[in-house]
């Protein structure tokens, strides 16, 4: 059985480290997307320098650990651990989500550029009023199981004194002499945050698919 008095004991500090979980996860899912979607851009442009950052900058941060990558921003760069941690996160699903959108532009049939281009739009227009608002639609399945990751990722600050739920579990573990009790009280908290995100992204799958 549970100690729920584990939970209500230390539900204060629970707490606290929750909410530094939804805003270091709200941060770096916004600033995740935005700058995946901008690597991708990057990879089908029609500028070699363009794709050259581009494929260099998804194949280095996809193929080392998440860790690493905070590490040099929190011993590194001497950055706090929320900072670290967000920033770290940021940039490590940015290139998960890139390879995501840059599938999404190229399932958009090439005669949209064509057309687009031929009425009077740059490439810029056309890429961000036309293909892009069509492949975001047709990827939301990855990008949302990628967003559900960037959540449970978010674990990571706590390995670095980031305040989050981790983190204060790590605490309330060693003040207490619990173990299993503190975690689990910690996946239900995270379960919280991952199953309406789940939902939701089920829910704007289907009414995309309506729409269609």
């Amino acid at each position: 059985m549970l100690d729920f008095s584990i939970l209500t004991e230390n539900i204060d500090i629970y707490l606290d480290g929750y909410k530094y979980t939804i805003v270091a996860s709200l941060i770096a899912l916004v600033a995740s997307f935005l700058l995946g979607t901008l690597i991708a851009v990057f990879r089908i442009a029609p500028i070699k320098l363009l794709n050259w950052v581009g494929t260099v900058y998804v194949e280095f941060f996809r193929n080392i650990p998440l860790i690493v990558i905070v590490f040099f921003f929190f011993f590194g760069l001497k950055m706090n651990g929320v900072a670290a941690g967000t920033i770290g996160l940021t940039i490590y699903t940015a290139s998960f989500i890139a390879e995501a959108i840059r599938a999404g532009i190229l399932a958009v049939p090439k005669g949209q550029m064509e057309a687009a281009r031929s009425s009077g739009l740059t490439y810029g227009q056309t890429m961000r009023l036309i293909i892009l608002p069509q492949a975001i639609k047709i990827v939301i399945p990855p990008l949302g199981n990628q967003f559900i990751n960037l959540v449970k990722n978010s674990s990571i600050l706590g390995i670095v004194a980031g305040l989050d739920l981790m983190y204060q579990a790590d605490l309330i573990s060693a003040r207490t002499y619990v173990t299993f009790d503190v975690y689990i009280f910690v996946a239900l908290f995270y379960l919280s945050l991952t199953i309406p995100l789940s939902l939701g992204v089920g829910f704007l799958e289907r009414r995309l698919a309506k729409s269609n």
